[in-house]
């Protein structure tokens, strides 16, 4: 047994010696985690958990990510989470975006519209580089820079993408012209395109002899006080004594102008808006007394779509008892967004402050935060109610009694209720009507029909002697043979309910065709009964 036990007490302390270093030289927990490459976020600080999460994924996930991606979804995410009106924009849409409220673009100065998968030129822009290189309206862009240029893919956006472009810049179009067999090749250089936001302003001359000036604002732009004020002393150099302000479908834009636009209406000390936040001082715009036109009589209509800066127009002459407010109760948009420039070109904007009319009314309709598909159906909800129709069919959440500077009640939290409301008359709309004019064939048989006869037609230069010629034309019947051609069988019954709308609709379009939107307001809106009932007030 001695002989045994020795070697055996040998390996046994062998073996202990083994375990023991085998222990002391094992590295700890935290050593094995100081090899890997999270090390130095687990000893650093962060402002918050995102920043941890996403510097985590960075450096150690399993795979390569592309984290620029992940931040632009991350932005998106923690914005939809906000109000509906705050926005994130990219570095690629930001330019697309700030030219909707710019005075000028850069491009080829042309109006299109999409038929049949072909870019059809609707009209050249007066002045632009289109005009001087000789493209005309009915030209069709069949190639660009020598590539095929048609077909399912061609949308408005990637029309627009590629015919913009930075100025002194060129692309060459291949055109399709009819009575011309071969492609015409034009190289146009890019150049600076105005863009307007005042549509429209002429003269509608009542019974009684008094003309009322009419201006239509689509948008308020950067330079848009300066195409308001011009549009409206040329009314008044043709003799108008009162007028009417058409902000309908005008969703907005710059508070600045609509300040500078409301104060040519308004008494000296009148309030305009004012606005105010958690971050952001109250601030105040009151008129200053040098108002142009504040003796004159004015309307100014509004519809579902007008919002934010018309709603700050349309409060501030309703509150001051101004003038008078006739249409649908407007959007309600009572939230100021400011726009903010990120490192990577890219821009958040960000609603900062609420406006209140000077009577104290918030109009901002009722929202959830991070709930943007309610907010959008909200207008269709007000339909299906019936408040597009009928003036007791309108439901306001807030309660609050607010007063107008005479003491008239007015009501908010949900867009400017107009003094005389007007519900859409649907009387001669009919099945057959409503589905030519959503499937957009009124529009299209009206661009052909322009294309075929654009000779005859451009030898008219009033939009009344061209409104007599359409009359003697009489091209319903080819409407209806152009419809059943698109698979609508005619209904008579109904085209004849239908037909002094259908007329009415088509024609404009025509004139617009030929002469403008100068042309085209004024044949459309003659008949509009929002526009009638404006000139009925204005005419007492």
């Amino acid at each position: 047994m001695k002989k045994y036990i020795f070697p055996t007490l040998t390996i046994i302390c062998i073996l202990i010696g083994f375990v023991i270093g085998n222990t002391l030289s094992a590295p700890t927990a935290e050593a094995q985690r100081s090899k890997l490459p999270l090390n130095t976020f687990y000893s650093q600080s962060f402002d918050n958990k995102i920043q941890q999460v996403l510097g985590l994924i960075d450096v150690g996930y399993v795979d390569p990510i592309d984290m620029d991606s992940i931040n632009e979804e991350v932005i998106k995410e923690i914005i939809k989470q906000l109000d509906p009106h705050s926005s994130y924009i990219s570095k690629e849409e930001l330019e697309m975006v700030n030219s909707e409220l710019s005075s000028t673009f850069s491009g080829i100065g042309i109006q299109f519209s999409i038929m049949n998968d072909t870019i059809q030129v609707a009209s050249v822009i007066s002045g632009g580089p289109s005009e001087g290189i000789g493209l005309l309206a009915g030209d069709k862009i069949v190639t660009v820079n020598d590539t095929a240029f048609t077909g399912k893919t061609i949308t408005n956006e990637r029309v627009m993408n590629t015919l913009r472009g930075p100025k002194n810049t060129q692309v060459k179009l291949g055109i399709k012209r009819q009575g011309c067999a071969d492609i015409l090749n034009f190289t146009i250089t890019r150049g600076d395109i105005p863009v307007h936001s005042v549509d429209a302003n002429f003269i509608i001359p009542t019974k009684q002899g008094d003309k009322i000036g009419f201006v239509r604002v689509s948008r308020f732009a950067e330079n848009t006080y300066f195409e308001f004020i011009t549009a409206l002393a040329q009314l008044k150099y043709k003799g108008a004594t009162s007028y009417i302000i058409d902000l309908r479908e005008n969703t907005g834009g710059y508070m600045d102008q609509v300040i500078l636009m409301v104060n040519e209406f308004l008494h000296r000390g009148d309030m305009i808006v004012y606005s105010e936040g958690r971050a952001i001082e109250r601030y105040e715009a009151t008129a200053n007394g040098i108002g142009r036109f504040q003796k004159e009589k004015v309307v100014v209509l509004i519809d579902d779509f007008s919002a934010s800066a018309s709603e700050i127009f349309a409060g501030a002459i309703q509150d001051n008892d101004r003038g008078t407010i006739i249409g649908r109760r407007s959007f309600g948009k009572g939230l100021v967004q400011q726009q903010i420039p990120l490192d990577d070109g890219s821009a958040v904007r960000l609603t900062v402050a609420r406006y209140y009319t000077p009577s104290g009314r918030c109009i901002q309709k009722p929202y959830r935060m991070g709930e943007q598909y309610n907010y959008e159906m909200e207008l269709l909800d007000r339909y299906e109610h019936g408040e597009f129709f009928s003036q007791d069919s309108v439901h306001f959440t807030d309660t609050t009694a607010y007063y107008t500077k005479n003491g008239r009640k007015v009501m908010g939290g949900g867009g400017i209720m107009p003094d005389i409301f007007v519900g859409r008359d649907t009387t001669l709309y009919t099945p057959y009507f409503n589905i030519v004019s959503n499937l957009a064939y009124t529009y299209q048989f009206a661009y052909q029909y322009t294309d075929r006869h654009r000779q005859e037609l451009n030898q008219y230069t009033t939009w009344q002697e061209l409104e007599k010629h359409l009359l003697r034309a009489n091209w319903v019947n080819e409407f209806i043979d152009y419809a059943q051609e698109k698979g609508i069988e005619p209904n008579y019954e109904e085209i004849a309910k239908s037909r002094p709308l259908l007329i009415r609709i088509v024609n404009a379009y025509i004139v617009r065709n030929i002469l403008g939107d100068e042309g085209f307001y004024p044949l459309y809106e003659r008949d509009d009964e929002i526009t009638q009932r404006a000139v009925e007030a204005l005419s007492k």
